[in-house]
């Protein structure tokens, strides 16, 4: 991350293209996780990956994100290695710590960003993948898994604010039950969406966004904020209408090897069956940095987040 226009110190975040975008708009550098958040808070490049940034690196920006991992340790794990948000935060110690040793000084952290979007692959590739790798589903109601990960996710923006984190944006979860992934796996009952699987995720939505209320009350010096991805995506709620993938697809979601993709992309919410496409990660990071309705953000958008 370079500051040739941005007035932010550095940003840290885990999730993955749309935090690009919104990075940019302050002027950020993030890797292939994180593509749009950055190009809206200006800066120049993308923030190096944990793995690969040095120690001149860690005073300009870090990004954890790991593809297929969630806020739970075992979530993503039938599909190999990840690293969990809990090792992101473990990460971020790490990153802490030599920045402590090397300028003596860690004050600057206060003035930083945090991005956080995770929790899509607590329930894509957790709660309703039941079977040999996860048995949340079979523990717990959806009611039950909304608390449980909500209290987790709790325990670990309340690490982040001890280890220095002050103005936290993160990202709600999108209508998993309008994926094609999903559609395609549960019946829909003749509706546009999976229902029940869009109730499990609007429950954590819900609890999240009053998570984030109880957090602002409860540390008066810090600002969290609560990006509604979900409203942006999908503003009709239970009667978005359902738009075909952007690629032709083989298994339960990938794009068909050397299949032509759609040719106008910006008619597609989603570019294979589960991960947005170019449009809907630009329009959830333009929403996200400012607020286009009050629904959008609470209680602000990044853009307002910046400047508190």
């Amino acid at each position: 991350m370079h500051k040739s226009k941005s007035t932010y110190r550095a940003v840290f975040g885990n999730g993955n293209v749309v935090e690009d975008e919104v990075t940019g708009e302050l002027n950020v550098r993030t890797t292939e996780k994180m593509t749009y958040s950055g190009q809206f808070l200006g800066f120049d490049e993308f923030i190096p990956s944990f793995a690969s940034a040095n120690i001149s690196d860690f005073t300009k920006g870090v990004n954890y994100a790991s593809g297929g991992s969630g806020i739970r340790e075992e979530s993503g794990s039938h599909n190999g290695d990840r690293v969990s948000l809990g090792r992101q935060l473990h990460h971020h110690r790490s990153t802490v710590s030599a920045i402590s040793r090397t300028t003596k000084n860690t004050t600057f952290l206060n003035k930083c960003i945090y991005l956080l979007n995770t929790g899509n692959n607590d329930y894509i590739n957790n709660y309703f993948m039941p079977g040999k790798h996860y048995n949340t589903r079979q523990k717990y109601s959806k009611a039950q898994y909304a608390k449980v990960l909500t209290k987790q996710y709790a325990r670990q923006l309340r690490t982040l604010y001890k280890l220095g984190g002050r103005k936290i944006a993160v990202f709600g979860l999108t209508r998993i039950g309008c994926t094609p992934f999903m559609v395609r796996k549960f019946s829909t009952g003749g509706k546009p969406c999976v229902d029940h699987i869009n109730n499990g995720t609007d429950a954590f939505n819900y609890k999240l966004k009053a998570l984030v209320e109880q957090l602002n009350k409860e540390k008066s010096e810090a600002r969290f904020t609560f990006i509604n991805t979900a409203g942006i995506l999908f503003p009709q709620g239970e009667v978005s209408m359902r738009t075909p993938p952007c690629c032709q697809l083989t298994g339960d979601w990938a794009c068909t090897l050397n299949s032509a993709p759609c040719s106008i992309r910006a008619v597609s919410i989603y570019f294979d069956a589960l991960h947005p496409t170019e449009f809907s990660n630009l329009a959830i990071a333009t929403r996200a940095y400012k607020a286009a309705l009050p629904t959008d953000a609470y209680p602000y958008d990044i853009h307002h987040l910046t400047k508190v």
